[in-house]
């Protein structure tokens, strides 16, 4: 198996309202782009379904530089109805993507980057329109739930101490 390093966030660059599947995606690299297989080697869903699209083994083909030693992870959206840059992630493709994360650092210790496409040296896109830079804390993270209580108890502890008289 290759070393991999890297993850690297890709958006789909569809419309919010849009439905785009792993068939349309299939249909866009292969027949279109002429590539022989899917770029990405995971696609998620609005759903928060998680679909393997390349098998791990094979390079990817999503970050030109990159490909040899990362896994390229793509969500549905990107766009907002409009069909501009956003953060169209929903919440289950948020949870989906945090497991996928998670899941993956568990089988390939060496990964120590998560990344945005648009992150990487030369690439003139937004993809995937979000600043992917606070999913690497779930390289270090058990499970997403750990990562939610630990949230929500950041939240409960700072309404707490609002309203609450500091003292010198």
């Amino acid at each position: 198996m290759r070393l991999i390093t890297m993850i690297v966030i890709h958006c789909s660059a569809t419309r919010c309202t849009q439905n785009y599947t792993v068939q349309q995606l299939y249909h866009d690299h292969v027949e279109v782009n002429h590539w022989r297989f899917i770029g990405y080697h995971y696609y998620i869903r609005r759903s928060g379904k998680v679909e393997a699209t390349r098998p791990l083994e094979r390079i990817g083909a999503h970050a030109k530089g990159h490909n040899a030693f990362s896994i390229g992870i793509c969500y549905e959206g990107g766009l907002d109805a409009q069909g501009h840059y956003a953060d169209t992630r929903t919440p289950a493709q948020k949870k989906a993507m945090a497991e996928l994360i998670i899941g993956l650092k568990r089988q390939f210790p060496s990964i120590v980057q998560v990344v945005g496409h648009c992150d990487l040296p030369g690439v003139q896109k937004a993809c995937p329109c979000f600043d992917a830079t606070p999913l690497k804390k779930y390289l270090w993270k058990k499970n997403y739930e750990e990562d939610a209580a630990s949230e929500k108890q950041l939240k409960d502890k700072n309404s707490t101490s609002e309203g609450k008289e500091v003292k010198p």
